[in-house]
């Protein structure tokens, strides 16, 4: 496939390093000759300077040849204006990276198709709705939903008090005897393996877990986790994503929402109506303290800075939060972070990542989630009509190593996948997959 990445920033670096372990053909295009200088040196793959809204730009890299164009410039003009020119040039799909949420409202998608924009993403939207799932669901670190819930992806990170701890994965099972969850994959010394039968589960292990609505409590249970109400919950940073969760909670949670540039906070205070914002510098712990970190049941910080964010979660977590959420950008700190005792980390790059991703695909993916401290990913297959996994049942079935198969839906009803499943066309199967195996997978669901 060819791929025009339009932006060399964080989320364009990110997404050219990971689509070229599949072997496509990709261009990067930007004004910043520094920024492709990292990305060429660094990556087998062909940069070109110049604006990713000039025409002239745009035919230099070839876009008219283009499978799918994607732009995720700072700009949401420019990536607009860039989509509309590249599918006019003759480009297949076209994806912007947009900030504003009346672009992304469905009233207007008919605008932006006429225009030529097949699809527009806006990460800090995506990591908005992150956070709220997570404030609903507090026993895991991640949690990501298939077919609307029917499936769920859990991440739990063991604790000293889990029944299964120093179990193998034979044992657990036997002394759990639940069919509705699976452990796909496990995490341990930022080394992700999918594990087998006699692999033992140990303390801080992140463990991910596919389970449907009838195996959650008894997952929380086994894994030593607790659901817990949240009601008082404090943010820090009215960024984009900040002002999301607040208003998307402050109808039935008690939200706090600090910020530290006087001019923000007052234009904030009056976009919230039941939000309690208050000006202040989100590294004073004293102030924190004084604005009730500790009657505080959840703490999110999401200012535009990853060191800020880690150390005051690490601050909130010491005083008795029971819950810490950090926007991490910078890839080199999610593991650190994880280490350091924060219960979960979002990345809007990886937000963004999962949905463009499902575009790159030969296979029908209904969705892709890329997992924070692992470059392994969670996809979505819908079965095609003869394809090779509807051939046998799963145990005769050689499917790649580095992949394995969590849980299917089918209709109104989903199931934990076995040896003997049977996997049937238009079946919805959720597969963990290995970046050695994510290019080999999508065969088996053509």
């Amino acid at each position: 496939m060819k791929i025009v990445i339009a932006g060399a920033g964080e989320v364009g670096k990110y997404l050219a390093r990971m689509l070229i372990k599949e072997y496509h053909d990709i261009v990067v295009i930007d004004t910043d000759e520094r920024g492709l200088q990292y990305v060429e040196s660094s990556l087998d793959l062909m940069t070109i300077k110049g604006s990713c809204s000039s025409i002239s730009t745009l035919i230099e890299a070839g876009v008219g040849k283009a499978d799918l164009f994607i732009a995720v410039t700072v700009s949401e003009e420019i990536n607009i204006l860039a989509s509309v020119f590249a599918k006019k040039l003759g480009a297949k799909k076209t994806v912007a990276r947009v900030d504003n949420m009346e672009y992304i409202e469905p009233k207007n998608k008919p605008y932006m198709l006429g225009l030529g924009v097949d699809r527009l993403i806006f990460p800090e939207y995506i990591a908005a709705r992150e956070v709220v799932g997570l404030l609903k669901q507090t026993g895991t670190n991640e949690i990501f939903e298939f077919s609307g819930g029917k499936l769920t992806l859990f991440v739990i990170r063991l604790s000293e008090n889990a029944p299964i701890k120093g179990m193998s994965l034979r044992e657990a099972a036997k002394v759990i005897n639940n069919t509705n969850f699976r452990a796909v994959a496990v995490s341990r010394n930022d080394v992700t393996i999918i594990p087998k039968g006699n692999d033992v589960l140990q303390v801080d292990d992140l463990v991910y877990i596919i389970t449907n609505p009838a195996g959650i409590k008894s997952l929380i249970k086994y894994s030593g986790k607790e659901n817990f109400d949240i009601h008082n919950v404090m943010i820090l940073g009215a960024s984009r994503i900040g002002k999301k969760v607040a208003r998307s909670i402050e109808n039935y949670l008690n939200a706090k929402l600090i910020e530290i540039d006087t001019d923000k906070s007052e234009l904030i205070a009056n976009e919230l109506s039941k939000t309690l914002v208050i000006n202040g510098d989100g590294r004073d712990i004293e102030m924190l303290k004084y604005e009730g970190l500790e009657k505080m049941d959840a703490f999110i910080a999401v200012t535009g800075n990853s060191e800020t964010n880690i150390l005051s979660c690490i601050m909130a977590k010491r005083a008795g939060v029971k819950r810490t959420i950090a926007e991490i950008e910078n890839m080199e700190y999610i593991d650190l972070a994880n280490q350091m005792g924060i219960d979960t980390i979002i990345n809007k790059k990886l937000s963004a990542a999962s949905r463009i991703y499902t575009f790159t695909m030969k296979a029908e993916v209904a969705s892709i989630k890329c997992l924070t401290g692992s470059e392994a990913e969670v996809m979505e297959f819908v079965v095609q009509n003869n394809a090779i996994i509807t051939s046998d049942i799963l145990k005769n079935v050689d499917f790649p190593k580095g992949a394995i198969i969590g849980g299917v839906v089918r209709g109104n009803k989903s199931f934990i996948a076995t040896g003997d499943t049977h996997i049937k066309a238009q079946d919805k199967v959720v597969v963990f997959a290995l970046p050695e195996a994510i290019f080999k997978i999508e065969n088996y669901f053509n």
